[in-house]
């Protein structure tokens, strides 16, 4: 029950954060349905890879997210904070100023 009901206010964000277990990946957008097994649909999703590269993006548009791939989702008051170094990731809930 509590994650319908948090992806059911995740719904009327205008965006979410996927976290992937894809290494160092991620996916934004908005999220657009769900069903008990935590599968997704997001519409204007983009891929950001974090990786020895740099910092890659791409659009994807609609997409479906298996469950099974997903490590976390995070909303509107949750910030991703990438440091220089690659293998370190914060996360801050974010403050009224950004």
């Amino acid at each position: 029950m509590a994650i319908s009901r948090t992806l059911s206010k995740a719904i009327l964000k205008p965006e979410v954060r996927i976290k992937l277990k894809i290494w160092n990946t991620y996916l934004t957008g908005k999220l657009k349905r769900f069903d008990n097994y935590m599968n997704l649909i997001v519409e204007d999703a983009k891929e950001i890879y974090f990786g020895r590269g740099g910092k890659r993006s791409k659009d994807l548009g609609t997409v479906m997210i298996r469950g099974a791939s997903i490590i976390f989702i995070g909303q509107d008051r949750e910030k991703l904070i990438f440091t220089d170094n690659e293998d370190s990731l914060m996360y801050r809930e974010e403050d009224e100023s950004s």
